[in-house]
């Protein structure tokens, strides 16, 4: 047993160790005590418990001297069990700190972790006296020496941006060219062969899936399963320890800095809109034994249950101060102390919600864009929950980027051959301004993506018309089912050459556009490879084969070549194909303009900064529900400083049928011509060519560009 605590500081909140001895500060609006418990180095013995001596307001604290760095403890909490109430406090439970930054131990599915009997007819109206610490992994108090200041990373502006989605175990774990041993680690993100991959394909941002510490789901452990995508935070300051390699939580920082060396920025994927306690049924783990009614959101009149507008079981109350600042206290964290360059807020509409509903002028929204920390990190909203209204796309507010879902369905519309869908994929080609072009945002605020993690790989996109997620053990309910997909012709793998001609022209068309919209492009770690997971829309627990990058397989989205060579556009390279829009689009700043364009007269030339045309010329018949093939010319913006003065111009092509057509080019100018420098249907799509004449012959289902040159010198 150790003295008793002294009175201590509730600042910071956590546990600190000052060289001296060690604080405690934790949050709890209703509790009657607050006891920290002590344990062995393994966790298994718990040493000693003590009342935390004094209350601030609603923080409790006390203070040990000679408590050092490494010491395991969690928290028991006192108060009233009145689930009707909204009140869930049982000290027999064993509570994660808040705000640690690492774990000892392993989460278990054990009875003892609910607060309450599950063989009892009252279900959580009843009350459990087992004891859950020999189930649960401790807090440690942390050597600050682990979490120096973090040096600025490269900063790429958002004009230069081009963001790669990856899973950190999934990107790793079956890539031959990354060490054995650290293959699904964070050493194995940073590793040499992994940044070699992502600086050819020009990626100047890495976006996580989520890394915060998470709980796989009872449910899913029962069926031999794991939540493999961790969308089931409980510790928001600790990195996942799953993910640990030789280097164990240093490797994560480790990871960042191999990264920022190489020009590429680190964003996190955050889930602070519920945590991994569920609804009602749930464990109590941390927040719901220190203070249910303050952490969650409670129904009116009914605050037994949970307010769900996540989908996920609880709703954590960020309008409750604490819990704010809770948030805000782990976003700086990541930020000064991990190196992180900007963070994916998970179903943010949830984050922005009051009482009255979703505010873009609400608290945390309000927080974020003041604090001095976060004003130079990318900010990048999933734009709705299930909550009622909670479809938000445009409306958070400036500063923000926002996924960007209209994207993607428009452009798998247009190239599926939907009725309507080419006024559609026009919208979305310039940043999609009828969304963001208001209060002063910028066209980047549009994140454009044609795949993310949850849905169809783009390799399945071309595969299949219909879900396949049979092994996710919910008879095959679960994921979209509105993908707007295209099998080409078979459901599933082909050896049809024709068939499987088409699906690789489709993705090249669909990459095409991609890289050639206005906004931030984001490209799903695989795609570029062809990865597919074999139709599985939802492989959020498929920590298998399935979830994981086929490396060895690359190129599969071809379907094993099995075109035979019949077709001049299938044979080239996915990847290479890819790594050539990159550098077409690093080098061509009309594609990737800061501005929305609106057809302006530039000051310069007053010349328009876009103009639409149909390939032959004429005015587009935008009220043709067949519309099929677009033109779109590309200028400098005439909104900015040098009123459209640089040189840079592009012409695109968009033709979704089958047929050919002729396609007349825009004047070019006095001593210019138009080269053609894309062709998704040409073996080699970025072969460069001599000067056109006054048209140029598109062929059927491509995306063809062409850029200005002087006359006589295009190669």
């Amino acid at each position: 047993m150790i003295a008793h605590l002294q009175p201590g500081s509730p600042n910071p909140l956590g546990a600190s160790f000052d060289g001296e001895g060690t604080n405690f500060a934790v949050y709890s609006a209703n509790a009657r005590k607050i006891e920290l418990c002590l344990f062995s180095a393994d966790g298994a013995r718990e040493t000693a418990r003590h009342a935390l001596p004094e209350r601030t307001g609603h923080v409790w604290h006390g203070y040990k001297p000679g408590l050092p760095p490494g010491t395991l403890y969690g928290y028991r909490a006192h108060g009233s069990y009145a689930p009707e109430r909204g009140h869930r406090f049982n000290p027999h439970k064993l509570l994660l700190d808040p705000y640690t930054r690492e774990f000892r131990g392993r989460w278990s599915d054990h009875p003892a972790t609910r607060g309450y009997d599950e063989n009892s007819p009252q279900l959580d109206l009843s009350y459990s006296a087992c004891d859950s610490a020999p189930h649960v992994p401790k807090s440690v108090v942390s050597d600050p020496a682990l979490f120096p200041a973090a040096a600025p990373g490269p900063g790429n502006g958002w004009s230069e941006t081009l963001i790669y989605e990856a899973h950190v175990k999934g990107l790793t774990r079956a890539h031959p060219g990354v060490p054995e041993a650290v293959r699904g680690t964070y050493d194995g993100l940073a590793s040499e062969a992994m940044l070699e991959h992502l600086l050819a394909l020009g990626i100047t941002a890495v976006e996580l899936l989520p890394v915060h510490a998470f709980v796989d789901e009872g449910f899913l452990l029962r069926k031999r399963l794991s939540n493999y995508w961790g969308y089931n935070s409980i510790g928001f300051f600790a990195p996942e320890p799953r993910y640990f390699g030789p280097s164990g939580l240093a490797g994560f920082r480790a990871m960042v800095e191999r990264f920022h060396a190489a020009g590429i920025e680190v964003i996190l994927d955050v889930v602070y809109n519920h945590t991994a306690e569920g609804d009602h049924r749930g464990p109590t783990l941390c927040y719901r034994g220190l203070d249910n009614a303050a952490y969650y959101r409670l129904l009116a009149g009914q605050p037994r249950y949970y307010v769900n507008d996540t989908g996920c079981g609880n709703t954590l109350d960020v309008s409750n101060p604490f819990v704010l600042r809770m948030v805000m206290d782990s976003l700086r964290f990541w930020v000064q102390h991990m190196g992180i360059d900007g963070f994916r807020f998970d179903l943010a509409t949830a984050l922005a919600r009051e009482e009255h509903g979703f505010d873009r002028n609400g608290g945390f929204l309000d927080c974020v864009q003041q604090d001095p920390v976060l004003a130079g990190v990318k900010l990048i909203a999933e734009p709705w929950d299930i909550g009622p209204g909670g479809y938000r796309l445009g409306e958070f507010p400036n500063g923000f980027a926002e996924w960007n879902d209209q994207y993607r369905d428009a452009v798998r519309k247009y190239w599926r051959g939907d009725s309507h869908s080419t006024q559609g994929l026009a919208a979305r080609l310039l940043g999609s301004a009828g969304e963001f072009d208001r209060c002063g945002r910028r066209s980047w605020a549009s994140v454009n993506m044609l795949t993310a993690h949850d849905g169809f790989t783009l390799a399945d996109v071309t595969r299949y018309n219909e879900r396949h997620n049979l092994a996710n053990g919910e008879s095959g309910a679960d994921g979209h089912n509105a993908n707007f997909s295209d099998n080409c012709g078979v459901e599933g793998p082909s050896d049809d050459p024709a068939v499987c001609r088409r699906r690789m022209r489709r993705q090249r068309n669909l990459l095409a556009t991609l890289f050639l919209s206005q906004g931030t492009p984001m490209l799903l770690g695989g795609d570029e490879i062809g990865n597919s997971q074999d139709g599985n829309n939802n492989a959020y627990c498929q920590d298998n084969p399935t979830g994981w990058i086929d490396w060895a397989g690359a190129g599969a989205g071809a379907d094993a070549d099995a075109d035979g060579g019949a077709d001049a556009g299938v044979g080239a390279d996915l990847l290479a194909f890819v790594q050539g829009l990159a550098r077409f689009r690093a080098a061509h700043p009309a594609v990737r303009q800061t501005v929305f364009l609106h057809g302006a007269l530039r000051e310069a030339d007053g010349k328009p900064d876009v103009e639409w045309h149909a390939p032959d010329g004429n005015a587009l018949q935008w009220r043709d529900p067949g519309l099929s093939r677009l033109s779109l010319l590309l200028r400098g913006s005439a909104e900015t400083a040098a009123g459209g003065s640089d040189g840079d111009a592009v012409f695109i092509v968009f033709n979704r049928d089958d047929e050919g057509a002729e396609a007349v080019l825009p004047e070019p100018g006095p001593g210019r011509c138009w080269v053609r420098r894309i062709d998704t249907a040409a073996a080699d799509a970025f072969a460069s060519a001599a000067c056109t004449g006054a048209s140029a012959r598109i062929a059927g289902s491509s995306v063809t560009v062409f850029t200005l040159a002087a006359a006589g010198s295009a190669s």
